[in-house]
């Protein structure tokens, strides 16, 4: 679906909407947090600071990426959330999200994200399964993604290299007939 007839997606402090090109100054706002980044597969040393081009840049991409939400709380951007490699024969695709604002992990906010993408694919969309990948040292997004209902189905072995050491890619998959979230 295009960037323009993308559902605003919404629950009391937190909205999911279409990218604008004016997001610039809020994605400049949030910078690069070394420890985030990381979790997106980029080494500690590569993580350079966000200067307006950069953030000008990150902002062209969303607005070039299908099917990609903004996060908001409270008004203020703090991440993204996406469907992609949407299959509908097979009703099927992946999602990928990131939280960009290091004050707000590990309350909560991530799940909640989660619940409003996972309800608006399998009861909106009409998607049956959901796929993503996560990196091995990432396990604050896998105990995230777990919680919602989300399993590990696979391991892609050494699939990532991040500052010249191979990392694991766990794959988790949620069918919408385990989902507990979902409507009746």
């Amino acid at each position: 679906m295009p960037q323009s007839t993308l559902a605003i997606l919404e629950d009391g402090d937190l909205r999911l909407r279409a990218p604008h090109k004016n997001d610039v100054n809020a994605r400049y706002a949030l910078g690069n947090t070394p420890e985030i980044q990381h979790m997106f597969g980029v080494h500690f040393d590569a993580c350079e600071p966000i200067t307006q081009d950069s953030a000008q840049a990150w902002v062209n991409l969303q607005l070039a990426t299908p099917n990609l939400w903004i996060i908001e709380l409270e008004g203020r951007l703090i991440g993204n959330v996406f469907l992609h490699t949407i299959n509908m024969q097979d009703r099927r695709a992946s999602l990928a999200l990131g939280i960009l604002d290091p004050d707000i992990l590990g309350q909560g906010y991530g799940t909640r994200v989660l619940h409003m993408v996972l309800h608006h694919a399998f009861d909106v969309i009409g998607l049956h399964r959901l796929s993503l990948r996560v990196l091995d040292y990432n396990t604050r997004a896998i105990a995230t993604y777990k919680k919602v209902g989300f399993v590990q189905e696979g391991v892609e072995r050494e699939a990532a290299l991040v500052g010249g050491d191979r990392h694991d890619d766990v794959l988790m998959g949620l069918i919408a007939s385990e989902y507990e979230g979902r409507a009746a």
